[in-house]
């Protein structure tokens, strides 16, 4: 039995532990902060066990794989030691992407992407689709895939999520801009920022579709420098 640890016991790391466990794994969150009661108590319900207000390192360094929430920093100590043990550490949204067949559209963007992401859900369920909404916004993906049977999923993935990703790779990517944020994340260099943009594109084909905008400068440079046309 594998063993995944889930580092944070909000929504994501609830939902994850949840679909873990479903597909036995043995499962453990641990939180340094408190976990939430409604939280508590879903963990309590699906008889995972947890912890919150520290990281017992006995428990964690032991896991075969890790997702960690996203507002959890790669700098944090226990991160830090779980990459030195080349434990794997992933996001939310690689863990859940393997049990489902469903289509995923992936959108992210430093402005207008929950605005994007939510339009892009109404029409598609407008349009008579079994589609799910999820990521950054709503209920987490990973509970969705364990508990609901959608067709496709629309995502909101913020640069957090991505640079958990490893083999996921959406059907369709949108971009919708990007301008320096989050960059005390990034070492406060603007290209990595920009680079962990664009790992929504690095798993897909030539059957899979990126959309972005043109005219959004920090996108046109960033094709010239990595010499890429895009479809």
């Amino acid at each position: 039995m594998q063993r995944l640890v889930i580092l944070g016991g909000g929504e994501s790391g609830v939902g994850t532990a949840i679909l873990g466990k479903k597909h036995g794994y043995d499962v453990f969150v641990s939180d340094f902060g408190q976990i939430k009661d409604k939280y508590r108590e879903v963990l309590k319900q699906y008889e995972i066990k947890w912890e919150d207000e520290t990281h017992t390192e006995n428990l964690i360094l032991n896991a075969d794989v890790v997702m960690k929430s996203p507002g959890i920093p790669e700098k944090a100590p226990i991160v830090k030691k779980l990459m030195e043990k080349g434990i794997p550490v992933i996001s939310e949204i690689e863990f859940a992407v393997q049990f489902t067949k469903a289509k995923t559209i992936g959108i992210t963007g430093s402005n207008g992407k929950t605005t994007t992401t939510m339009l892009t859900y109404h029409l598609l369920k407008e349009g008579g689709l079994n589609v799910g909404l999820g990521g950054n916004i709503g209920k987490s993906f990973a509970w969705q895939v364990a508990e609901e049977n959608y067709d496709c999923y629309v995502l909101e993935l913020s640069s957090f999520q991505l640079d958990g990703i490893l083999t996921y790779r959406p059907d369709i990517a949108i971009i919708t801009n990007i301008s320096p944020d989050h960059l005390d994340r990034y070492d406060y260099n603007y290209d990595n920022y920009i680079a962990s943009k664009f790992r929504i594109t690095m798993n897909q084909t030539e059957n899979d579709f990126l959309i972005y905008d043109a005219d959004d400068a920090a996108i046109s440079e960033w094709f010239k420098k990595i010499k890429q046309k895009p479809n």
